[in-house]
């Protein structure tokens, strides 16, 4: 850690002044809130011998008006619009093509992925070979991997990303609202005649135009006094879609319940985008100026370094945790959630599933920090279909788990496409590149 900390001290004494470390800062502590809501949300027990994972979001519904503060995925991808508008355009502005970007922003992403997906595989059949039973292999292989949900409709978000931004160059806010038009008749449609399905359109809509707005703010029209009407329109039309408009109080997905806000995404959850981007950016003035200290902006240079590790083994962590736990005949798993002295043991809870992350992160973070070569990339072609196998992959396998028929009790063919799909998306070259011509700038 302390080594770690130097390296983070001299990375921030280099930064440009030119870099708006309130993005990074955002990023961050999207991904932190992230990791302590799914780790307070999270409620496993041992009752009579017999282990359940429960949720405190259907243990405890009062908990469920907290989402509205912890599910702050709508900001990460505020965020990722402003990210992907700056170096797209400074790409276009450098004369670098499409295939060179796309290779850049996918290395990052999806080169984290891998180690977890190994680990997990080797696990789940070392598991199937003891005779664990598949029921278990199944839900703690699809827990671990909930993470990559996300990360899969983000990597989707970002290969579109330039076409996205070449239609807010040419149309601005109109590109937004058609998105934001395109999802309330997909949700008019979804909710109230049989075509239900329709729905998981709205994973392009909503995250898309949440996505939209990272662009307005790039521009510098969502920063700041300019920030306050979006923040309470947002909190005002989310306040309506669920008072009125029969919209679940959480944002996110609760055990049993037939309608989810987050999966698929809802125009609540737009709303809530809104609103989180309009407060956090309304900030942004102050937030920089105490940025510019060493300190805070070198934890978040920190933090920054090895952030898809931290939000991908975050929920390995607390899956190894339960299992431990459990091993040694249910310590700590005695708790009635959402009762007093549960209430009491969560700080060490947290304490004891942060030093098990650090391990992770000291171990696979490696992976993230690795630097994509000097060579010509791959071509854009194969990027994309490498990431969009691994997205299908990825959202195959967080739906359903690794466990699987056949002799080592794995779901093989979805890992090997989804791994395969991460060689071709990370530079793994399999044909002759073309020239990395500069993309038109529309």
């Amino acid at each position: 850690m302390t080594s770690a900390w130097t390296r983070a001290l001299e990375l921030a004494a280099r930064t440009p002044e030119s870099r708006n470390r309130y993005a990074d800062f955002l990023r961050a502590a999207s991904i932190g809130v992230v990791v302590l809501g799914h780790w307070l949300m999270a409620a496993p027990t041992v009752a009579g011998g017999e282990f359940s994972l429960s949720d405190m979001l259907h243990v405890a519904p009062w908990s469920q008006w907290l989402t509205w503060l912890f599910q702050v995925m709508p900001l990460f991808f505020i965020v990722g619009g402003y990210s992907n508008a700056a170096s797209w355009e400074a790409a276009m502005r450098s004369g670098q093509g499409y295939a060179a970007w796309i290779a850049g922003r996918l290395s990052r992403l999806v080169l984290p992925i891998v180690p977890l997906l190994v680990v997990w595989t080797v696990a789940a059949a070392v598991a199937h070979q003891l005779g664990v039973g598949p029921d278990m292999i199944r839900v703690g292989s699809q827990v671990a991997l909930i993470p990559t949900w996300f990360l899969a409709v983000y990597v989707v978000v970002v290969v579109v990303a330039p076409a996205t931004h070449w239609l807010w160059r040419r149309w601005a806010m109109t590109s937004f609202f058609a998105l934001v038009l395109a999802a309330v008749c997909v949700d008019a449609v979804g909710f109230t005649t049989e075509w239900t399905a329709l729905r998981w359109a709205n994973y392009a809509f909503v995250w898309l135009a949440v996505h939209h707005l990272g662009y307005l703010w790039w521009d510098g029209r969502l920063t700041g006094a300019r920030a306050l009407p979006w923040a309470l329109g947002g909190f005002a039309g989310l306040v309506l879609l669920v008072t009125i408009g029969g919209y679940p109080v959480s944002m996110i997905s609760v055990p049993g319940e037939e309608v989810s806000n987050s999966r698929p995404p809802t125009l609540a959850l737009l709303a809530l985008g809104a609103f989180h981007g309009g407060l956090a950016l309304s900030l942004e003035a102050p937030a920089r100026r105490w940025l510019a200290r060493t300190r805070p902006w070198a934890a978040t240079v920190l933090v920054n370094g090895t952030i898809m590790t931290l939000y991908l083994w975050h929920v390995s962590a607390l899956v190894l945790a339960v299992g431990v736990a459990y091993g040694l005949g249910g310590i700590g798993l005695g708790l009635a959630p959402n009762s007093a002295s549960w209430w009491a043991t969560r700080p060490l809870w947290l304490v004891a599933l942060l030093a098990l992350l650090a391990v992770f992160v000291a171990i696979f973070g490696r992976f993230e920090q690795r630097a994509r070569g000097a060579g010509a990339p791959p071509p854009a072609g194969q990027s994309v279909a490498g990431a969009l196998a691994v997205c299908f992959g990825l959202s195959v396998l967080a739906l359903g788990g690794l466990g699987g028929p056949g002799p080592l009790g794995i779901r093989g063919g979805i890992v090997l496409a989804t791994l395969a799909g991460a060689a071709l998306a990370c530079g793994v070259r399999i044909g002759r590149a073309t020239a990395d011509k500069p993309a038109p700038s529309g």
